[in-house]
């Protein structure tokens, strides 16, 4: 068909999860590569197995529980077999009326319809507990790697490359350059960014109210926490700048 594309149009609408474990991977191996014995290395490396994980309990999450779904409906029609089963057998034989006996069959009636519609809302509620319990613990091991990260680059502070102030015996080592530490930061500053988005991957075919609120609070973590880390980038680009401006004006003097 003439005009037609030769490659089916991507949809740009939701995460995919292959391409966000392939951006990982390709982060992991750039750490790996440039900062092979650093610690930050290794959190990667976790990261990624979380990724590959992600997949397959957000996978899990959006996929209907068919086995609670037959339980669940085999019990509430045991239920309503056995509520009609006793309406049927039951004798009604009216002698005298009495208003406090029709008040006292009400009560008990309204008493056993809440109690039997509680039983039944438990049951068909049961599926959606058990999606959440295993989102929230997934999500809870992505919001301690996004603190992990953040441990990580504490000590990276662009003040000691700066040569601002001087090292006490209880100062970290630090050993990296300018460059090398900006490329540190702006590492810590991708996996957190990335962190995040792996845990949006658990509602995006998952409507569950508790669940998304998890996501946005990591959301927010991690903002915040990459927020920090562009706060040293910054005075770390500035300083370069500064000195580029520098070696200019006396190139031309």
């Amino acid at each position: 068909m003439a005009g037609s594309s030769p490659h089916p149009i991507q949809s740009y609408t939701a995460l995919d999860s292959n391409q966000l474990i392939a951006t990982i991977e390709r982060l992991c191996r750039r750490i790996g590569e440039r900062f092979p014995q650093a610690g930050l290395y290794q959190v990667a490396r976790q990261l990624l197995a979380l990724a590959n994980q992600s997949k397959t309990r957000a996978e899990m999450v959006a996929r209907p529980l068919l086995w609670v779904r037959v339980v669940n409906t085999l019990l509430i029609v045991v239920i309503i077999a056995g509520i009609v089963g006793a309406i049927s057998t039951m004798e009604l034989t009216i002698t005298e009326f009495h208003l406090f006996d029709l008040v006292q069959a009400i009560e008990a009636g309204i008493n056993d319809i809440i109690f039997i519609g509680a039983g039944i809302f438990f049951l068909t509620t049961v599926e959606l507990r058990i999606k959440r319990r295993r989102a929230i613990k997934a999500l809870n091991e992505l919001r301690a790697i996004a603190h992990v990260i953040d441990m990580h680059q504490l000590t990276k502070d662009p003040e000691y490359v700066l040569q601002r102030g001087t090292a006490t015996p209880s100062s970290p080592i630090r050993t990296m350059s300018a460059y090398e530490l900006s490329r540190y930061l702006d590492y810590c500053s991708e996996m957190l960014a990335l962190t995040g988005k792996l845990a949006a991957l658990y509602v995006q075919n998952f409507d569950d109210g508790v669940v998304l609120n998890s996501v946005n609070e990591i959301e927010s973590l991690t903002t915040d926490l990459s927020r920090k880390i562009w706060q040293k980038l910054m005075i770390l680009y500035g300083q370069s700048h500064l000195e580029a401006e520098e070696s200019a004006v006396e190139d031309k003097e």
